[in-house]
């Protein structure tokens, strides 16, 4: 799995107006398959959008950043409330079985490993003599 990085100027979804921020990511590998885990704070459920398109992984989110009435910022070091980051699955992973969840703001994908290349153990007989 790789990261699709947008030319420059342009964002990873090009229907996209409002600027995003790439979300910070971590990905694992065991021998079942990938593991991704997104920071997304201020994103609820209803506002999140992951997507496999071909071999891309899209991830598209709003936060929703309630301020209470007659309060303004003053200082506001983000400014965008949007989030987007893509990947490129690579062939041995089986996008069908994609497992999310988001929890307190961070976003867990399993991405399984098909069957066919995942690892597994040959049993040796011994044929006696």
């Amino acid at each position: 799995m790789s990261e699709r990085n947008p030319a420059p100027g342009q964002t990873a979804a090009p229907a996209a107006s409002e600027p995003a921020l790439r979300p910070h990511v971590d990905v694992f590998e065991d021998k079942d398959g990938i593991t991704l885990i997104a920071d997304l704070p201020g994103v609820a459920a209803e506002q999140l959008r992951v997507q496999v398109d071909k071999e891309t992984l899209l991830i598209d989110a709003r936060a929703d950043v309630a301020v209470q009435a007659g309060l303004q910022a003053l200082h506001a070091e983000v400014r965008s409330k949007a989030y987007r980051r893509s990947f490129a699955l690579s062939s041995e992973l089986d996008p069908d079985r994609i497992e999310a969840r988001l929890k307190d703001g961070v976003l867990r994908l399993h991405i399984p490993k098909r069957s066919e290349v995942r690892p597994r153990r040959i049993e040796v007989r011994v044929n006696p003599d």
